[in-house]
């Protein structure tokens, strides 16, 4: 199957009937990728099973990791889904549409298929114009994981889509680079208090503004185990380097490179703007931004974990942001990168 690369310009006349084509091919049980703010989507009818297995087979995703579902409207998440307090009520008028799912009780017509079994889905209303025309022309609701090899770095750019996936699904639409980066918070709204299951776009202290109490999840379930929603794997958006994380200074940035460098034939660093690092032949570079200029971060951090393992580094050296705001979810997302799994005997 060759992959359809859908170039999308911004204006609606022109763009109009490629994204109808796309949502022609969802209609029919095909797979598309699409742009949201956070990453690139891979899409599926979320009412029709067999679509959504084709998801699991493209990304190689095992079938115990749930989707979230797409939806352009509150209506259509009251549609498939019940059980709603004022606190979800509140959010969905707070910060939807937007990078925040919700975990809600789910209605019978979502297959088991997207919740991995469990009596609960993850729905959001993505912000993206190009995902809202694609789910409106669509007609039904789009269950999508990002568009990715299972485990790998997420796609912000079509590129990155085609690299992992292409010819293993229909169509990819092309509207440039994903303006946020980093992927969707995840709210359970099935406990009192909420518990955040994935930190993302919305801050935990943005939500706790709206609502109040937050809870941060433990541990979610052992592996195998059918997950309460995506991107939960302890292992996760990782390069094919090994990803060595340090206490975000300068000094120590520029040290844990020479260690590296002592280490491997070549590494690679995530650089802060102004940061310096050894002069060797051996060093690949990816001009990360400003420290603390977090928005500029988080949309270039999967990129520049993808052009390093491209330029063949063996290990990755990155600074740790800390445990606030949007910072909160590339912490979460660099800590899984760089989790190693157990050796099996």
């Amino acid at each position: 199957m060759l992959t359809q690369r859908l170039i999308l310009t911004g204006d609606e006349a022109t763009d109009k009937p490629l994204i109808q084509q796309a949502a022609a091919i969802i209609r029919a049980g095909g797979l598309v990728a699409f742009p949201t703010e956070t990453v690139y989507g891979l899409g599926a009818d979320a009412l029709n099973s067999e679509a959504v297995r084709r998801i699991f087979l493209a990304k190689g995703r095992p079938a115990w990791d749930p989707l979230i579902v797409h939806v352009d409207t509150p209506e259509a998440i009251r549609r498939y889904t019940r059980d709603h307090s004022v606190l979800t009520e509140r959010l969905i008028q707070t910060f939807m549409p937007g990078a925040l799912t919700l975990v809600l009780p789910k209605r019978e017509m979502i297959s088991e298929v997207v919740t991995a079994g469990r009596d609960t889905v993850a729905i959001r209303i993505p912000q993206h114009p190009v995902a809202r025309a694609l789910i409106r022309y669509s007609g039904t609701p789009i269950a999508a994981p990002s568009a990715n090899q299972f485990g790998r770095p997420s796609p912000t750019t079509a590129d990155h889509v085609l690299h992992d996936l292409g010819n293993a699904i229909e169509a990819v639409l092309d509207a440039g680079p994903t303006p946020l980066g980093v992927e969707s918070t995840i709210l359970d709204m099935t406990t009192f208090p909420p518990t955040l299951l994935r930190p993302g776009g919305v801050p935990k202290e943005a939500i706790e503004a709206v609502i109040g109490e937050v809870r941060v999840v433990g541990s979610v379930a052992s592996e195998g185990e059918p997950l309460p929603a995506p991107g939960l794997s302890a292992r996760h958006y990782a390069p094919k380097a090994k990803v060595l994380l340090c206490v975000p200074e300068p000094e120590v940035f520029y040290g844990t490179l020479k260690d590296a460098l002592s280490q491997y034939a070549i590494v690679g660093g995530l650089r802060p703007e102004g940061w310096r690092v050894p002069d060797d032949p051996r060093l690949r570079i990816f001009e990360w931004g400003a420290w603390g200029d977090w928005e500029t971060l988080a949309q270039r951090l999967f990129a520049g974990l993808r052009t390093l393992e491209a330029e063949q580094a063996h290990a990755i050296v990155c600074p740790m942001p800390p445990d606030e705001g949007l910072a909160r979810a590339l912490r979460d997302r660099l800590q899984r990168a760089a989790h190693e799994e157990p050796t099996r005997h």
